[in-house]
């Protein structure tokens, strides 16, 4: 970088974007050389901008289609397969995000480098400003210090020394140069245009960069929120990725343009200032070989303001004795010589070409590398972006389908499957607590005679109810005795008979219990 200011090298990547082949609306190749008036170049541009404005809407125009073939199978996905594999589609969503978020880092780092290339800018049109400022007043304020006050006193010296033909003489010398001091400093070039023109070009810039830099941050800071929203389920749309299509077809445009002109930029400024084209070289090459314009009629104004101060020396060595009344004029005219030759001094060295040639060499590297470099990295960050969403909205869609066609399948389960944890919830009614099992309703039939509770002791003592009537009197209050054969045997599955128990069951019911008393 320091070694490129002292000459303005342009960097490879603008060669690279420069090179690339510029069409009108006719289809037609143009002259890619930075020619914004003209209508060739005009059209190019706006090519350009169709083309990417092309792209974005074939990219929204398949990710469409791609959606809505997605809804219409989704029919017939649910039939063919029972349970969707998810594995391929969650590493996608994962590879997604980490995409948006290294595009987020490389956005950031873009935004801030083409931040900095356009304050760069902005400061050394500034500076540039401050200077064509400095040469304007300093010659406005000499030529009205020359015209206005010095006149003043050489016509009342004209009177003090009417009487001496010597004095006159002086003073006509003395007039003479003055006239040629105005004419010089007159015959310089009007620069005001000049600084009005770099102030509200600045003023443009600084203000549309900041309203840029707010908008990429906030697009910036909306991926990181639509990332995050869509890992966790919330965010569907395709809003953002409008947005970032529609950023990166702006920043491809500005950096075709941008780049058209950091190749050749001395060539654009020459043609610029075809009416004082000497200036414009001696500035933009600033080279020892080259005189400056100004030196000329700098060298005449140092030279008749020397002659002016001679001149006027000598009048105050002999008229002063003579004439003491021209003391006071006298003196005020080497006054206002000794101000305006200091101002002639402070004006050559601001109308020296190193001053605002650096000036023009920071606005380039402003502009052409940190601009053009950042600007290239916000285009990665959106087209990265772009795609990034585009996979993770499909990948979103098939989740949403994959999730749908995995509560169509839990939802399919049978609600009188024994075996349903939902059914086992919702068989459970305490206001049914003291209801007979099926079991109990089938021994009732013809065997519940000959169960009998256990004997009574003689005594006034009264034997505890085993285990299992405890258990049966907390939740039906009654003791019951139709579980007897079950208890403390480890019984099977409702739905498997035990085998080893059935004789057991034949000979205390008299009767044999069918499969279906075995079942819940």
């Amino acid at each position: 970088m320091a070694t490129a200011r002292l000459d303005y090298v342009a960097p490879w990547w603008t060669y690279w974007l420069h090179n690339f082949p510029h069409f009108n609306l006719r289809f037609q190749p143009v002259n890619n050389t930075f020619q914004p008036e003209e209508a060739s170049y005009q059209q190019s541009v706006i090519f350009l901008a169709c083309v990417g404005a092309v792209g974005a809407s074939l990219s929204l125009l398949v990710l469409a289609v791609y959606l809505v073939c997605l809804c219409c199978c989704r029919r017939k996905g649910d039939e063919d397969t029972k349970r969707p594999d998810t594995c391929c589609v969650t590493w996608v969503a994962v590879v997604t995000g980490l995409v948006i978020c290294s595009a987020v880092g490389v956005g950031f780092y873009g935004n801030s480098q083409t931040n900095d290339g356009v304050y760069q800018l902005t400061y050394s049109l500034y500076s540039a400003n401050h200077t064509l400022d400095g040469i304007n007043s300093m010659v406005a304020g000499s030529v009205s210090n020359i015209e206005n006050k010095l006149k003043q006193h050489l016509e009342r010296l004209d009177e003090i020394f009417a009487a001496r033909a010597d004095y006159i003489q002086s003073l006509r010398f003395i007039r003479l140069m003055v006239n040629n001091i105005i004419q010089e400093l007159t015959a310089l070039p009007n620069i005001s245009q000049t600084k009005v023109y770099l102030a509200a070009f600045a003023e443009k810039t600084a203000f549309i960069e900041y309203y840029r830099w707010l908008i990429y941050l906030l697009l910036l800071i909306l991926d990181l929120v639509i990332c995050l929203g869509m890992c966790l389920g919330i965010a569907k749309q395709s809003q953002c990725l409008l947005i970032t299509s529609a950023c990166f077809l702006c920043v491809v445009v500005l950096l075709q343009v941008t780049s058209d002109f950091c190749v050749s930029p001395v060539r654009y400024i020459v043609n610029q200032t075809q009416d004082f084209l000497n200036i414009a070289h001696y500035y933009l090459f600033c080279s020892p070989n080259l005189q400056n314009p100004f030196q000329q009629s700098l060298t005449i104004c140092q030279r008749s303001l020397t002659t002016m101060q001679i001149q006027i020396q000598g009048l105050l060595r002999f008229s002063v004795p003579v004439f003491p009344a021209a003391q006071r004029d006298l003196l005020g005219i080497q006054r206002l010589l000794n101000s305006t030759e200091f101002s002639v001094h402070q004006l050559t060295a601001l109308l020296d070409c190193r001053g605002i040639r650096k000036d023009y060499l920071d606005a380039l590297m402003g502009v052409c590398y940190d601009g053009v470099e950042g600007l290239l990295y916000l285009s990665l960050f959106s087209l990265l972006s772009a795609c990034a969403l585009s996979a993770m909205l499909c990948v979103i869609f098939r989740l949403w389908t994959l999730m749908g066609s995995r509560e169509k399948e839990y939802n399919d389960i049978d609600a009188e499957d024994p075996f349903n944890p939902q059914a086992r919830r919702l068989s459970y009614n305490p206001q049914r607590s003291n209801t007979h099992s099926f079991c109990s309703y089938i021994s009732s039939l013809g065997s519940q005679a000959s169960l009998h509770p256990p004997p009574q002791s003689t005594s006034n003592s009264t034997i505890p109810p085993p285990e299992y009537m405890n258990q049966s009197m907390l939740f039906g209050e009654v003791p019951r005795y139709e579980n007897v054969p079950l208890i403390r045997r480890g019984s099977p599955p409702p739905s498997v008979p035990y085998l080893s128990s059935t004789s057991e069951w034949v000979s205390t019911f008299n009767s044999p219990c069918s499969p279906l008393c075995l079942r819940s």
